[in-house]
């Protein structure tokens, strides 16, 4: 019997009967990966196939260990419909989250259990492929310890900061390759001898949010993240949006303080000089030097040079009013940026994530006064404020659902 996810080249040698019969099977799998376990008349609905046809693919799907019973549906008068879903550890996939001072990784299984803890690694990203090399030989070491049958072990899935374009697998910010014509996925491809997908890393959050958080069953959605920069995810009617070039969501790079600091884009007045992790660091360091009385004056000055947000927030939660003054202001600066957002995409929700939304009131509040100030009222009454409930995972599971969303594809259209 022939397994249900094959080698490329082995399409080929499928017949008609045998290739039709295969798509079924991949979608029936990527329709079960999305949604969840799903009965027989489910699926016969969905894919528009007979009863029979159906549970005769369950059944192979069963027998080639990649479906499994999964208890019983609600019943509509009757005996309770059984219920479908992919068995555990059918396939894997490595996660790799790479952030501008660390790199974090975890093995997920088909149904996102991990595999592994997440870890962390001391890896910097950097702007030329002098990083690939150890992390090749972390994520290496992670998959020889996890134990898994690398012949499962599906793709790789990489999110990292930059201007990415997933579809040509380039990132024209980090990781630049010296060939022209060789793209970064194809650099680490070779590495790794397995499929590579690699995301930006607010795109790669948006889709974990779309997939797995308050994005779910939602059509139009944007994802703010508010790390050391400020990058925007786009769900415009039910789908994820990169722009012609894969560089959609520039947020942070909008022009909007007249004649204000240079941001390292080579711009002035940026929002991001002015309401990011990077802007909200330099406020702090500003105040403590010229003599604020804020808690945060008992660091040091090689501490103060690496002052993390997470500082800022911690000293705003013990009532430090300077640290919840300088939050306001970053929020303020926010949400003008976001009302402008509202009235472009006119979006059902905005979901809050990264290192400053972790300040939660202190940073929502004011950005729900400065959009009352800037937005149209017929807009904003229909957009509602959330902070995201993934946490630090949201990168890692975006990659998970890139992987597994682009080796569905591929086989389906090479099948087709």
């Amino acid at each position: 019997m022939e397994p249900t996810l094959i080698e490329e080249r082995h399409i080929g040698s499928l017949n008609n009967l045998e290739r039709k019969k295969h798509l079924q099977k991949l979608r029936i799998i990527k329709h079960l990966y999305v949604k969840g376990a799903k009965t027989n008349t489910e699926i016969c609905t969905r894919f528009h196939i007979s009863p029979p046809t159906a549970m005769g693919i369950l059944n192979e799907l069963i027998a080639e260990g990649f479906v499994e019973k999964q208890g019983q549906g609600k019943s509509v008068g009757g005996r309770k419909p059984d219920l479908y879903g992919l068995k555990d550890n059918s396939l894997f996939v490595l996660s790799i989250d790479m952030e501008r001072f660390k790199t974090r990784m975890t093995i997920f299984d088909n149904n996102n259990n991990k595999i592994t803890a997440t870890q962390t690694y001391p890896l910097q990203i950097s702007k030329d492929l002098s990083a690939v090399e150890q992390l090749h030989a972390y994520a290496s070491s992670l998959i020889r310890e996890s134990g898994i049958n690398t012949d499962k072990l599906m793709g790789i899935g990489v999110s990292m900061p930059g201007l990415v374009a997933s579809a040509s697998g380039k990132n024209h910010t980090y990781l630049l390759t010296q060939q022209v014509e060789e793209s970064l996925q194809e650099v680490l491809e070779k590495k790794f001898e397995k499929p590579v997908y690699i995301q930006n890393d607010v795109k790669s959050a948006t889709l974990a949010e779309y997939r797995f958080g308050l994005a779910q069953n939602k059509k139009n959605v944007l994802v703010l993240s508010m790390d050391w920069g400020l990058g925007l995810g786009i769900i415009i009617d039910g789908k994820l949006r990169t722009g012609a070039s894969g560089f959609a969501g520039e947020f942070g790079h909008i022009p909007l303080v007249e004649d204000g600091a240079l941001c390292h884009c080579g711009k002035r007045g940026c929002l991001e000089t002015v309401a990011s992790g990077i802007a909200l660091a330099r406020m702090a360091r500003e105040g403590i030097r010229s003599g604020q009385s804020t808690m945060l004056r008992s660091l040091t000055e090689e501490q103060l040079e690496q002052l993390e947000p997470r500082l800022i927030i911690n000293a705003a939660n013990e009532g430090d009013q300077y640290a919840i003054s300088i939050l306001a202001e970053t929020g303020r600066h926010l949400g003008k940026g976001i009302a402008i957002l509202i009235q472009l995409f006119n979006p059902e929700t905005i979901i809050l994530s990264g290192k400053i939304a972790e300040a939660r009131q202190y940073i929502t509040i004011p950005i729900q006064q400065s959009i009352n100030t800037y937005c149209m009222t017929q807009l904003r009454e229909n957009t509602s404020l959330a902070l995201s409930d993934l946490g630090k995972d949201a990168g890692i599971l975006g990659s998970v659902a890139t992987v597994m969303e682009n080796i569905f594809e591929k086989q389906i259209a090479s099948v087709k």
